[in-house]
């Protein structure tokens, strides 16, 4: 009658469907030594359980603290070298940026001139800019003709 109620309570384990008090039974079950034979194959998982129940780790896990100082020291002065090149790119590229004038063409028409030659200067190279950016897209076209041909 034991040696059903125990085959029983090994098909309910494999399905988990056991209660703590049925495997606290099975453990108690196979530590013993009076196992029938076919079921001494059952006898190296529970044993392992009770062995490993046992066990405790002692070794001390070191904390890497130091490190992540390391970590924020590195990321602060990246900060600290990114905004001083902008800092530095703001100051000597506002040198070069011209500042210009209001003024009428009955006031002054040379000067006037002047500014008009420097706004369409400004447009022109603006425009350039965008015309180059544009050929990277005809580029890309090409290549993709290319590749997909047609």
């Amino acid at each position: 009658m034991a040696l059903d109620r125990i085959e029983n309570l090994i098909d309910k384990y494999f399905e988990g469907e056991t209660s703590i008090a049925e495997e606290n039974e099975l453990k108690v079950y196979f530590s013993s030594t009076d196992v029938a034979q076919h079921l001494k194959q059952y006898q190296t998982i529970f044993g392992y359980f009770s062995q490993a129940k046992e066990q405790q780790f002692t070794q001390e896990i070191p904390l890497q603290t130091k490190k992540r100082n390391v970590v924020l020291w590195l990321s602060i002065a990246a900060s600290v070298v990114v905004m001083l090149g902008v800092g530095t790119m703001m100051y000597f590229n506002n040198d070069k940026e011209e500042q210009f004038v209001a003024c009428s063409p009955e006031d002054n028409p040379e000067l006037a001139l002047q500014q008009t030659e420097k706004a369409l200067a400004l447009v022109s190279e603006h425009l350039n800019t965008g015309i180059e950016s544009v050929s990277y897209i005809n580029e890309y076209e090409q290549s993709k003709n290319r590749i997909f041909k047609k």
